[in-house]
């Protein structure tokens, strides 16, 4: 990592050189594990899990496969140990100062140096750090790490309380708590080190962190003000250094808070995707003596205002937010981990994720409260790719304790992650928990659990000790205040009250949970939408990777374990029943449940667009998936685009025109994001699934900034002589056609299509032309080489030649549409 970083670095076997300060990675060590009390060890991979250790060990069965999952859950009650051997010179035991630095230790674990404990650990998600000089020696040494159960501690912590609160074990413990199992992801409650191990070499001074404010902001000029902490070991004068501006400092022995600023002229602004450039500043920032170098860090910076805007109006209260000042509609997703063994995600991940979200044209990505703060390689993404971040606390759907230990515990999390990540621009809101609020008042725990009232008492003064009181306290101690948005937590009121729609943001799972039709969607439309959501499932190929062909049917106890919700397929069919005819065919069936995944989709994300302004936001649930299973994702497991993340690349486009049936009309409202006007001819036709055009209306429009407007309404009487059954409504936008058609089809189980006759015309390796005789709908293109289709799950009119852009080179291209799945 600090190689990409850091551009002075001085790498040598092992060792990151930063001037008197550098590095040995202890992870590459020969690492071994065991199952306490068996002596017998096993080669470790550092960072890991004991899961993938055992795998890598073949000492199980893939835990992804079939239905592994069920026989792998004894791991989680046992006790392990990791231990490594490692040498030191003389001359590294001459530094003055030996860190020895663990970036992540999942959870419970107890740390040996020379056979001496060290260390306690009992939370994820902390960094954790001792002086381990005194305890090291010249030549060999010895570090062992024992992982406790966390199953099992979070068991023996919940029973010191007289009460039972919600989830049981998991929310004693200081872990991602989607790891204990949830309705898209297995259970595998892990342990191991799962972040990178290191020793830290530093003599004289070192730099502890590095923050910094906006003093002013203008066209003109920035000024920001560096807050850098440093240790020194001794009374010091020292050069801080910022780019190219240097100050001397007076020092006094230990922690050191020194302010510095620096001022850019003619600054350029960071702006989210689909508004501008996400310009970054890049800054080095140096301590040194004489000339000579103690310690740097790097920074890039973007300089932006955001604010979160409630104010009260004729409806509630709204909830949008301002970048530069400009009112912004928050378009994205939900993200889970993107594997269940964290290790296992690589940076390449992280940017291949926060890619995908760009080209489905979002500017926001919700980091959900049951996973882990993610790595910096995701926030450094979306810094550079212009996605804004709702950055949830780690809380999930239950009641946390609320005594002196947990406590503190949480608050020393809270401060070493937003001191990690609050100098990105991308983050734009920290959120204390997701639906802890609202599983309190809504989903009926009190009487569940027969709480006296002395329990309910307790157990919500907890909460508002953790939510309420310590979490925006320590934010107020750590952020200055253009970065220091909090919001308790999410969704503010539950979706079962009239009053979630009016103010704050708004969970709605009436569909899915509530069964109700997608048309619901456009009329529980709230202030900011940040959940909502319906099932798809995976293509075949994904699910072959993991499922045994002959077990791929929905009776199979390996098939049924790749779909966590207890009652998801049934809930899938009954709403495919309602939109389309059910295939027979178990691939069929795959491919209309993303159909349908994307139609729910569509409407709801469109309903909210039209909305605007009174919605200022819509984030469905979800981005992505932990592991190979039918789920609300929009991207698999192995980040291949669902029909839905096509869609939402469609419904988020900045200039959208949406079609919508009232009870007289057809509405087309045309909504614009951008910070541009459009004007022009709109372009209205009736057309026959032959390409006959029975009606037509050509409109001028003028879509104002930042604006949503009805700009026609067709009475339904117009379309009462033609056979909408073999009709769609086509409009476009001719300056900008190819990008800006958008077709409505009425009543879409009720189509009465044909077998369309679907042409490939290859242009070039990457590129090839696409045509029909007839309507094709819901074109599928796939291959054998996983070559991504710039566009997919398409609309083709008869003779229309649709330009499709590939990833890669291929030979054969497979092609499906709706037909295909009529037998």
């Amino acid at each position: 990592m600090f190689k990409k970083i850091f551009v002075f670095i001085l790498c040598l076997n092992g060792f990151f050189i930063f001037g008197q300060t550098f590095y040995r990675n202890l992870s590459s060590e020969n690492w071994t594990f065991n199952k306490q009390n068996e002596a017998k060890k096993h080669k470790a991979t550092i960072p890991g899990t004991v899961h993938t250790d055992l795998f890598q060990n073949q000492l199980i069965p893939d835990p992804f496969f079939g239905a592994n999952e069920k026989k792998l859950q004894w791991i989680e009650n046992e006790n392990w140990e990791y231990e490594t051997y490692f040498t030191l010179s003389e001359s590294e035991l001459k530094n003055q100062n030996i860190d020895l630095e663990f970036e992540g230790l999942d959870t419970y674990a107890t740390i040996f140096l020379n056979g001496k404990v060290v260390l306690e650990a009992d939370n994820m998600f902390r960094k954790w750090t001792i002086s381990a000089k005194s305890h090291l020696k010249i030549g060999t040494n010895h570090l062992k790490v024992v992982f406790q159960s966390a199953v099992q501690k979070g068991k023996e912590e919940a029973k010191k309380i007289s009460y039972t609160l919600p989830e049981k074990e998991r929310v004693f413990v200081r872990k991602a708590q989607c790891q204990f199992g949830w309705d898209w992801g297995p259970r595998f409650v892990t342990a191991g080190i799962w972040k990178k191990v290191q020793l830290k070499f530093w003599n004289s001074a070192k730099i502890e962190s590095i923050k910094y404010s906006q003093i002013e902001l203008n066209d003109k000029k920035a000024i920001l003000e560096f807050t850098t902490e440093i240790y020194v070991a001794e009374v010091k004068t020292i050069q801080l250094k910022i780019n190219k501006k240097s100050e001397t400092f007076n020092l006094k022995k230990g922690k050191n808070k020194i302010k510095m600023q620096y001022e850019i002229a003619n600054p350029k602004l960071w702006w989210c995707n689909g508004l501008g450039d996400a310009n970054l500043y890049p800054f080095t920032i140096e301590i040194q003596q004489k000339n000579q170098l103690l310690d740097a860090k790097k920074l890039n910076i973007g300089l932006r205002t955001i604010e979160l805007i409630q104010e009260k109006d004729q409806a509630g209260k709204s909830f949008y937010f301002k970048l530069n000042g400009k009112s912004v509609f928050m378009k994205g997703a939900n993200m889970v981990p993107p594997d269940s063994f964290l290790p296992r995600v690589s940076d390449s991940t992280y940017f291949s994720l926060v890619e995908n979200a760009k080209k489905a044209n979002m500017n926001m990505l919700r980091v959900w409260g049951g996973g882990v703060y993610f790595e910096d390689a995701f926030y450094e993404a979306c810094d550079a790719n212009g996605i804004l971040v709702w950055q949830d606390f780690m809380f999930a759907c239950s009641m946390y304790p609320g005594d002196e230990k947990f406590v503190q515990n949480v608050k020393q999390e809270v401060i070493d992650n937003v001191n990690r990540l609050q100098n990105h621009p991308s983050i734009a809101i920290w959120c204390g928990n997701n639906e802890n609020d609202e599983g309190w008042h809504n989903w009926g725990w009190q009487k569940q659990f027969k709480y006296t009232k002395a329990d309910s008492t307790q157990i919500w003064n907890d909460y508002k000790k953790v939510f309420h009181e310590m979490i925006p306290k320590t934010l107020d101690s750590l952020l200055p205040k253009e970065k220091n948005i909090y919001w308790s937590s999410s969704p503010s009121i539950g979706w079962g009250r009239k009053e979630s729609l009016l103010q704050g943001d708004s969970h709605y799972w009436g569909v899915w949970w509530g069964k109700e039709p997608f048309e619901i969607y456009e009329k529980k439309v709230g202030r900011f939408m940040s959940e909502y959501g319906f099932q798809g499932m995976p293509n075949l190929e994904t699910l072959q990777k993991v499922i045994r062909k002959e077990d791929l049917n929905f009776t199979s106890e390996a098939f049924k374990n790749h779909q966590k919700h207890p009652t998801g397929y049934e809930t899938i069919n009954e709403y495919m029943e309602r939109d389309f005819v059910v295939p027979k065919d178990f691939e069929d069936y795959a491919y209309v449940s993303q159909l349908l995944q994307a139609r729910g989709m569509k409407t709801a994300i469109e309903a909210h667009r039209r909305a605007k302004p009174y919605c200022m936001g819509t984030l469905y649930w979800q981005f992505n998936d932990c592991w190979p299973v039918t789920s609300w994702s929009s991207l698999d497991y192995y980040g291949n685009w669902k029909a839905v993340h096509y869609q939402a690349k469609r419904s988020f486009e900045n200039l959208l025109f949406s079609i919508e049936e009232g009870n007289d009309s057809y509405r087309i409202c045309i909504v614009n994001d951008d910070l541009k006007q459009y004007s022009g001819e709109l372009v209205i036709d009736l057309i026959d699934f032959s390409g006959t055009k029975l009606w037509n209306k050509k409109i001028i429009f003028i879509a104002s900034e930042n604006s949503s407007k009805i700009h026609f309404e067709i009475p339904k009487k117009d379309f009462l002589a033609y056979n909408l059954k073999q009709a769609v409504l086509s409009v476009s936008f001719p300056p900008l056609e190819q990008i800006y058609t958008r077709h409505y089809f009425f009543k879409p189980k009720d189509l009465q299509i044909t077998k369309p006759n679907i042409q490939i015309k290859i242009i070039n390796e990457e590129t090839i032309e696409i045509s029909s005789d007839v309507l094709a709908k819901d074109v599928f293109l796939s291959s054998e080489n996983d070559t991504f289709f710039e566009d997919n799950y398409f609309d083709l009119l008869s003779n229309e030649k649709r330009i499709i852009k590939l990833s890669k080179p291929v030979q054969n291209i497979k092609v499906k549409s709706l037909f295909d799945t009529m037998k």
